[in-house]
This record gives structure tokens, C-alpha cells and sequence, in this order.
């Protein structure tokens, strides 16, 4: 009787372990809705037009639009002070009406805010938090909170040449409304796919310098049996080197099923060359029994497609692309 508990405690564990690994899907939107444009970094000045256009965007979507109260604020290298920025995230966390919190912009801050949150109302009331680069702080810690997020374009990115930015609203729209997500990338001659046909796994991660800050803390992600998306813009190869280097010695690479690589942006030129390329440097840096897959269009590029960050996705490789699936 004994040995059949324990069995069965183990077996019901074991059932858990494996249903927490899915992630709560936060409702998909729908006309009427109503989203947040918030700011929680970077300094929005001179960027009022650029938040309209985002506004009148998502309206042209059937959706409705309020602006974070003190989004325009400035505190030197951010959108207002820590406790302004923290004021507009929190509301639009709680509220019952808001269904999606879009971030205007990037930059930096969004880590000096996100001790402050409370984030029992979002837990009841799950919404879509949505930016890139900065905004990688949030993905990792709301994923260790059990619910999804969408990397994706900001407001920011309308600035962008509009010829430029189809596939990224599109992709945005898609994501935001539950269209299912696939997309074929052309293989780089750098892609490592050992024998692999065929990768699944849940996808997380973001910016390399943001993943590297959430090192130590609670919103360190683990990447056991994981696919780990990385991207990066204007850094020195050696600093690129460093923050994998990191993440290597935190673990991020001993268990992860793939990487799979980004926008790898304005590089910049060091004194002393480096003497090989990123994706070399990348490849230097990454375990060799690791499948590591380049040149997928998200990042800081004006292609930015949007990813759905706590999904599992398949990855399935061909002689000349490599295709990426949502499962539903």
C-alpha cells in the first residue's frame, strides 16, 4: 500500500512538472478590445507623432487605444521617473479593460521597474505584454510566471520606411488576433544543424544584454529543453562574446534544444579586430552538439517578425530553409 502511494505521488508529480510547461495563453484580441501604450524605458521625446501613428494603427484593427498618463514624462535617459513609468505599467497590468500592453519604445529601464510590479491582478486576469529589446526583462520574468508574451514591434517601428515594415505588421497583426504563425528562413551557410531534421520546444529568450542582466535573479529563464532566441544591436564583438560567455557559464547552453539567432545589428568596430565573424564567434562560444540556426528576421532590423515567447514551436530543417511553426 505503501509503494503504490509513493508510485503514485511520483506519477502525479511527474504529470505536473510536465503540465507547467505549457504556458497560459493570454485571449487572444478581437474588435472592441481596448490596449495600453505605456513607456517603461526609454525617453519619448519629440515622439508624440510616432505614438498617434501607432494609435490610429491599432484603431484601423477595430481596436481601442489609451496612452499611459505619464508616458511623455522626461527624467534625463527615461520616460519619467522610476515610480511614473512603474504608476502607467501597473495600472494597465490591473485593469479588467485593458487586454494587451504594447511598449512605445526600448532603450533601458524596464529592469529599474520590475521589482516594483505586482502582478497578482495580471496572474487572475492574463494580458498580452508585447515590445523586443528592452522589453526582454518582462518577456523573461512574465514567462517565469507561467504566461506567454509576444516579442514584437513597438510603436517605434513605424518610424521605419513602410516598404520596410509589411511582413513585421503583419506578422504583428496576426500574432496579436491568434493567427496561426509559420515562417520560412533561408539557411545560412553558418547554420548548424548537425543531424537534425527536425527541433521542437518552447521558445524564450531576447536581447543577449537583457538576458545577460537577468542573471542571478528570480527572472533568470531556464532553458532545459528549450529553443533559446537570441538578438543584439550596437556592440562590440567582444562584448558579444562576454554575454555568451556568460549565459554559457550560467547554464543557458548545457540542456537547450537550439539556438536560434537574430538580427545581429551595427556591430561595432573595435581597434584591435576581432578576427572572425558573429556567427563564428557564435558558433566558437556554443556547445558543438547544439543545433544553432541564423538569419531569422527579428531583431532591430525594420523586419521584425513577431515570436510568441513561451510557445512551443517545431523547427523543421530542409536542404535550402528552415521553417518555424506555432503550435496552437
Amino acid at each position: 500500500m505503501k509503494y503504490n502511494l509513493f508510485a503514485l505521488l511520483i506519477l502525479l508529480s511527474f504529470l505536473n512538472t510536465n503540465a507547467q510547461e505549457k504556458l497560459t495563453t493570454p485571449p487572444y484580441l478581437k474588435t472592441g478590445d481596448t490596449i495600453a501604450i505605456v513607456a517603461p524605458a526609454g525617453i519619448l521625446k519629440g515622439r508624440k507623432a510616432t505614438v498617434q501613428k501607432a494609435k490610429k494603427l491599432a484603431e484601423s484593427w477595430g481596436l481601442q487605444v489609451v496612452l499611459g498618463k505619464n508616458m511623455f514624462n522626461q527624467n534625463n535617459h527615461f520616460s519619467g521617473t522610476d515610480s511614473e513609468r512603474c504608476q502607467d505599467f501597473q495600472d494597465a497590468l490591473d485593469s479588467p479593460n485593458i487586454k494587451a500592453i504594447w511598449a512605445a519604445r526600448g532603450g533601458y529601464g524596464s529592469v529599474r521597474i520590475l521589482d516594483m510590479l505586482d502582478f497578482s491582478n495580471f496572474k487572475k486576469n492574463p494580458k498580452w505584454v508585447i515590445g523586443y529589446s528592452d522589453i526582454t526583462a518582462f518577456h523573461n520574468h512574465i514567462n517565469n510566471l507561467g504566461f506567454e508574451t509576444i516579442h514584437g514591434m513597438m510603436a517605434t517601428s513605424l518610424e521605419q520606411k513602410p516598404e520596410e515594415i509589411v511582413e513585421t505588421i503583419a506578422s504583428f497583426k496576426k500574432t496579436l488576433f491568434g493567427k496561426n504563425l509559420n515562417y520560412s528562413v533561408v539557411n545560412s551557410k553558418y547554420n548548424r544543424s548537425l543531424s537534425s531534421t527536425k527541433i521542437e520546444g518552447q521558445l524564450i529568450g531576447g536581447n543577449l544584454a537583457i538576458l545577460t542582466s537577468m542573471l542571478g535573479s528570480k527572472s533568470q529563464l531556464n532553458t532545459e529543453n528549450k529553443i533559446l532566441f537570441i538578438e543584439e544591436i550596437g556592440e562590440y564583438k567582444y562584448s558579444i562574446d562576454r554575454m555568451l560567455q556568460s549565459l554559457k557559464r550560467a547554464n543557458y547552453f548545457t540542456k537547450v534544444n537550439a539556438v536560434l539567432v537574430g538580427d545581429m545589428s551595427s556591430i561595432k568596430k573595435n581597434s584591435t579586430k576581432w578576427g572572425s565573424s558573429i556567427e563564428q564567434l557564435i558558433l566558437e562560444v556554443i556547445p558543438a552538439d547544439i543545433p544553432v540556426l541564423f538569419d531569422f528576421p527579428a531583431g532591430h532590423e525594420a523586419d521584425n517578425r513577431s515570436l510568441i515567447f513561451g510557445r512551443s514551436i517545431d523547427i523543421k530543417i530542409n536542404t535550402n530553409n528552415y521553417t518555424l511553426g506555432f503550435k496552437n
